[in-house]
């Protein structure tokens, strides 16, 4: 008489613990893609501070020599360790964008612009200025305000449009070109390490979407599938744009500005495809929407008040300078 009732009750009990399964599952995945993600803004932060220093010493990078200009790059001790460094954290970068959702990820890679202040001060002797932190804390509002803004998201959302990823990426690669022939269409020379900073963070962009679809088509295809994926192709060609565009960059310009135009611009244009080619949502109401534009606006701005850093051993070589000369004109 009991026995229907008894039955449904069951079939609701199980289907709720495994709804309740799922959701803590999920959780925990979260979880450890924004722990991952917060290691990898330390290693990369770290990475390209190492890089910098390894990237003054080399010959200047000119890619119609791309072979010599890697060879000379590889070949300087600190250089050759920020690559190292970069590889652990973009391990990190891959593992925290399969268990996280991409946007998700990225604006927990915005905290490491603090980070990288912190560590240029502290670690490499840059003096940070009082503009410099303005612009760094400017753009880590705005990132906040857009990790805000974003509705929460199940799952670590892998599944893409083919035609949104396609018009999507060839943006990224035409915005690339632009920022990187910037002094042959008229751009200030004194500019020149910022546009490449530029485009070297959107073709990190690229690469990042490239990684993220991957993970998604291998856990369908498996390896033979991630081989023959176009997606792999164009993360590796724009990986190596962005490699000889990030070491010019480091060499054109100061490291902190450099550094976290590149990271910023990278944050940017991998939110925006997660947005449009991975389908992250957005807010749904006006007051979101607002925020989300007063959030770019803030790192537009940040990018403008960030200006070059004085690096302190620079500083006290050049009062030296001036101290010998004038010595040696007392002595004659």
């Amino acid at each position: 008489m009991f026995a229907a009732p008894s039955m449904v009750g069951l079939l609701l009990g199980a289907a709720s613990n495994a709804c309740c399964s799922r959701s803590a599952d999920f959780f925990m995945s979260l979880q450890l893609g924004i722990l991952l993600a917060l290691l990898c803004a330390a290693a990369s932060n770290l990475s390209f501070l190492y890089k910098h220093r390894g990237a003054s010493t080399a010959c200047t990078v000119d890619i119609r020599h791309p072979f010599a200009t890697a060879r000379s790059l590889w070949s300087q001790r600190w250089f050759a360790i920020g690559m190292l460094i970069g590889l652990g954290a973009w391990l990190l970068h891959v593992a925290a964008i399969s268990l996280a959702p991409l946007s998700v990820v990225q604006v927990v890679l915005s905290s490491g612009l603090v980070l990288l202040a912190v560590m240029a001060d502290r670690l490499f002797g840059f003096k940070v200025g009082k503009r410099q932190w303005w612009g760094l804390g400017l753009t880590f509002l705005g990132l906040a305000l857009l990790a805000i803004t974003l509705p929460a998201s199940h799952g670590a959302n892998s599944a893409f449009s083919v035609s949104a990823m396609i018009a999507f990426e060839a943006g990224l690669f035409g915005l690339g070109a632009l920022c990187i022939m910037g002094p042959r269409l008229g751009g200030k020379a004194e500019h020149h390490g910022v546009m490449l900073a530029a485009a070297a963070g959107i073709l990190f962009g690229v690469c990042n979407l490239g990684v993220k679809a991957m993970t998604g088509i291998v856990g369908d295809g498996g390896a033979i599938a991630i081989l023959l994926s176009p997606w792999l192709w164009c993360a590796l060609v724009a990986s190596a744009a962005a490699f000889y565009a990030s070491a010019r960059s480091l060499q054109d310009g100061d490291a902190v500005p450099v550094i976290a135009i590149t990271g910023t611009a990278a944050n940017i244009a991998t939110i925006a495809g997660g947005i449009i080619v991975f389908g992250d949502p957005l807010p749904g109401d006006a007051l979101g929407i607002v925020v989300q534009a007063v959030a770019f606006v803030l790192v537009i701005v940040a990018s403008a008040l960030t200006p070059a850093p004085v690096r302190a051993a620079r500083r006290a070589s050049g009062a030296s300078a001036p101290a010998a000369g004038a010595s040696a004109q007392a002595a004659a």
